[in-house]
């Protein structure tokens, strides 16, 4: 401890000073002995006005604590509470107590001489109470086991450790520890228990706040380690990955417009990598086209990718293709007799997952039509064509779920999700340009209706009737002739819809078909790629031709 306010000289002591004196082991007082002095530490406290510390004598020498004529520390020196207690000297054989203050409990000399009681109202008695308890033990035997306990069990101020509580527990005035009556009437004895039994209990408030510190510190080192490697893992570690082949097989769907990263998460949900950034890193610089792939569980990335871009193992489809045409396509692709796969499909048609609605008119020609989806499929060596038609059947029926096909048939005027389906064919076929979907949509709405002035409820369609004959082609003949052409394709002669779709439609057209543009047209004509002329009656519509054969004209001179 540092000297605290000392001052540089010497103040004389006051015996009726309230500021000093002893408050005494447990409450108790012992009339003082003058007894020779003898230097002593120097301890802090507050300065009176006179300069001189508390607990000091007029030579500024610290005073001894003798009961039995020889000098030994007092063992109620140390810390109480937050408070200090300085005593002086005792020359008037009477105790005074001095106030508490904020440092260390010194005291005077004190020997075996006769207590005395103060009175209520005494200077010596600052509290007021006039009440001591008198000694109940033999001086001798109090003094000895009290400086033999404290002596033991006080820790070296100097070298507390960490979790240690303060270094003296024991009871001061005023403290309800302290006015326990065991102690009082024990004395020493009552401070030696209970200051070995508060040792123990501190021993294991230590050894428990050492564990869990120990604890704390073994988390957050782990914890450390751990955000350290995956952040290493995450920027600079290679990304977990599978090795070989893969085995099984699973369908993935690829959108268009995705991302690699995008393409990698829909890998990654489906179980054929093991992270997405197993499928980028490997993809890296890679061209992947979206459409259904057919790939295998628990693939390396660098697998997945050299599957999904080699060209030999897929077979790709545009947006308006026939059913026909898919399947001369498929025979291709799969080194096939011509007519096999349309032999299969036509066998194996109700085992390929279509909606109940696909065959609700028994006029279709095919009922795959309009179900074989435009898309990408895989079609490697050993691939069965009721696979690949599975495959578009699935891919087809799930677009018209997400579509909303079945439910919005009603709110159209349509007899059934499937005449949606027989809308969008014709808008994918009749119109060459994505941008005039919606126009071409209304344009088929307006002529269904049974009492428009123009058409007559009749669609008159080239397109229906080249499908009804299988052919493709501009030259269709005269109407006159077209309007005895005998076929329920024949939108010439039979007024509505055809019994089913013509075509197998993409996205963009099937949403045409549930969201026409306003507009009362009833014809149109597209004189070349980026104009389609729209006209609400048959002599308008007779100009726009007329603009579109020069074009042609033009055309044929350029060429």
């Amino acid at each position: 401890m540092t000297e605290y306010g000392r001052g540089s000289g010497s103040q004389p002591w006051h015996p009726e000073d309230p500021l000093y004196g002893d408050p005494g082991y447990g409450g108790q007082r012992y009339a003082p002995q003058q007894q020779p002095q003898q230097s002593q530490p120097s301890y802090g406290g507050h300065q009176p006005q006179g300069g001189q510390p508390y607990g000091w004598d007029q030579q500024g020498q610290a005073a001894p604590y003798a009961g039995d004529g020889t000098a030994h520390q007092d063992p109620y020196a140390a810390q109480h509470h937050t408070g200090q207690h300085h005593v002086g000297q005792h020359d008037t054989g009477q105790h005074h107590v001095g106030q508490h203050d904020t440092g260390q409990h010194h005291t005077g000399q004190h020997s075996t001489g006769t207590y005395a009681v103060p009175q209520a109202g005494d200077p010596s008695d600052p509290y007021g109470t006039g009440q001591y308890a008198a000694p109940q033990q033999r001086q001798g035997e109090h003094e000895q086991l009290g400086a033999r306990d404290w002596h033991q069990e006080e820790p070296d101020a100097g070298k507390l450790a960490l979790f240690d509580d303060r270094p003296d527990d024991r009871a001061v005035p005023g403290d309800p520890a302290g006015d326990e009556p065991a102690a009082a009437e024990e004395g020493g004895r009552g401070r030696e228990r209970r200051g070995k039994g508060k040792t123990k209990k501190n021993k294991r408030r230590s050894g428990t706040a050492c564990l869990l510190v120990a604890v704390v510190l073994v988390g957050a080192v782990g914890g450390g380690g751990y955000l350290a490697y995956d952040y290493w893992q995450t920027h600079f570690g290679a990304a977990p990955d599978y090795e070989g082949e893969g085995t099984g097989q699973v369908q993935v769907e690829i959108p268009k417009g995705a991302s690699l990263t995008e393409m990698g998460q829909v890998l990654f949900k489906a179980g054929v990598v093991k992270s997405v950034g197993a499928f980028t890193e490997a993809a890296a610089k890679k061209s992947i086209q979206p459409g259904t792939y057919t790939l295998r569980k628990e693939m390396s990335g660098q697998a997945a990718v050299a599957l999904m871009t080699d060209a030999k193992n897929f077979l790709t489809l545009r947006e308006g293709i026939r059913a026909s045409e898919v399947y001369s396509a498929i025979d291709k692709k799969l080194g096939l007799t011509e007519g096999t796969t349309k032999g299969v499909a036509k066998s194996q048609a109700k085992n390929l997952g279509l909606p109940d609605w696909a065959g609700s008119d028994p006029n279709v020609k095919d009922p795959l039509e309009g179900f074989l989806f435009p898309s990408q499929y895989s079609a490697g060596k050993g691939t069965k064509p009721e696979d690949i038609l599975r495959q578009m059947v699935a891919r087809a029926k799930q677009n018209y779920e997400q579509q909303d096909v079945a439910g919005k048939a009603q709110a159209l005027g349509l007899k059934s999700p499937l005449q949606v389906v027989t809308v969008a064919s014709l808008v994918q076929v009749e119109g060459k340009y994505k941008h005039d979907f919606d126009k071409i949509s209304r344009v088929v709405y307006n002529r269904l209706k049974p009492d428009n002035k123009e058409t007559y409820g009749l669609l008159d369609f080239d397109s229906t009737v080249n499908y009804a004959r299988n052919q493709s082609t501009l030259d269709t003949g005269a109407v006159r002739d077209l309007r005895q052409f005998n076929d329920p394709y024949n939108t010439y002669k039979i007024k509505g819809l055809p019994p089913g779709p013509i075509s197998n439609p993409g996205t963009e057209a099937l949403k045409s078909a549930l969201q026409p543009a306003d507009g009362p047209w009833y014809y149109f004509v597209s004189i070349n790629e980026n104009e389609t002329l729209f006209a609400v009656t048959n002599a308008e519509h007779n100009r726009n031709r007329q603009r579109y054969e020069q074009e042609n004209k033009k055309k044929a001179g350029s060429s």
